[in-house]
């Protein structure tokens, strides 16, 4: 067995609770939650209202036409569980806009990335005006693999799942038992039809997360393949694409002019 699978901490539950309640504070009142139906979002929002209590916490449900109304359903009904505020918005309106004004967008990827980045425009229309922090819901395999939109999904305040695999989001998801339905279904980022993260990704994320923790231990890859058993042309491709989408994990790149620049070595 490999001896390179995450394992989640036993603080977990309450270090994130702790980060949520030292960055939710004044002037903040409070989050603001994408509710999707899916894993991520509903610990963030189970998390959130724990650490803040159900009245600093708002669920933002942002679906478009074909998303499932069984699932809709479903998700606001967790939200009224947790006892959180929420609201649901169609974000077909502003696809529609973007459309008509680039009628030449075909792409499914792009498309897909409208849809993220209308989400993030809604999340903070609504958040501004009532003073509220966007939390986001992605996790570290995303975040180290850039499988997320940039100022799309990426687009937030606070990462509280950032320092969690997808596999400890889902071992933290049981011990908090949250409902069988969301623990058990298909990760996707439901930005178009069919689509399943690891379909996306090809490769399983109780693999994946083997691969990206033997890169954190600062591995040789060749090391990696030989402690999980994985092929190497697998490990190296995960490899590649955690070095490529780097990008994604930094602020845009400034030339230096001046003696302290944003981003290289003016300390906050």
């Amino acid at each position: 067995m490999s001896s390179l699978v995450p394992r989640l901490p036993a603080h977990a539950a309450e270090t994130i609770e702790r980060f949520l309640r030292a960055h939710a504070r004044a002037p903040a009142s409070g989050v603001i939650v994408g509710l999707s139906g899916g894993i991520d979002s509903a610990l963030v929002a189970r998390l959130a209202r724990d650490a803040l209590g159900e009245e600093r916490v708002m669920g933002l449900l942002l679906p478009d036409a074909r998303f499932p109304p069984e699932l809709l359903k479903e998700t606001e009904q967790y939200a009224d569980e947790l006892g959180i505020e929420h609201r649901t918005i169609f974000i077909d309106p502003i696809e529609a806009a973007v459309r008509a004004a680039l009628p030449e967008l075909e792409d499914r990827v792009d498309l897909g990335n409208v849809k993220a980045r209308s989400r993030m425009i809604l999340n903070y229309a609504v958040a501004r005006p009532l003073h509220r922090l966007v939390a986001g819901t992605g996790n570290k395999s995303e975040l180290l693999l850039g499988y997320f939109t940039k100022y799309g999904d990426g687009g937030v305040d606070l990462l509280p799942l950032g320092d969690l695999y997808k596999t400890e989001v889902r071992a933290l998801a049981a011990e908090l038992q949250l409902p069988r339905p969301i623990r058990e279904r298909a990760p996707t980022a439901g930005l178009w039809e069919g689509q399943t993260d690891e379909d996306e990704l090809g490769i399983r994320y109780e693999e994946l997360d083997q691969i990206l923790f033997g890169l954190e231990q600062l591995l040789r890859e060749d090391e990696i393949a030989e402690r999980t058993g994985f092929p190497k042309a697998q490990v190296h491709e995960v490899a590649e694409r955690v070095s490529k989408s780097r990008h994604k994990r930094r602020m845009p790149p400034i030339p230096k002019l001046s003696l302290r620049t944003v981003g290289l070595d003016w300390r906050e």
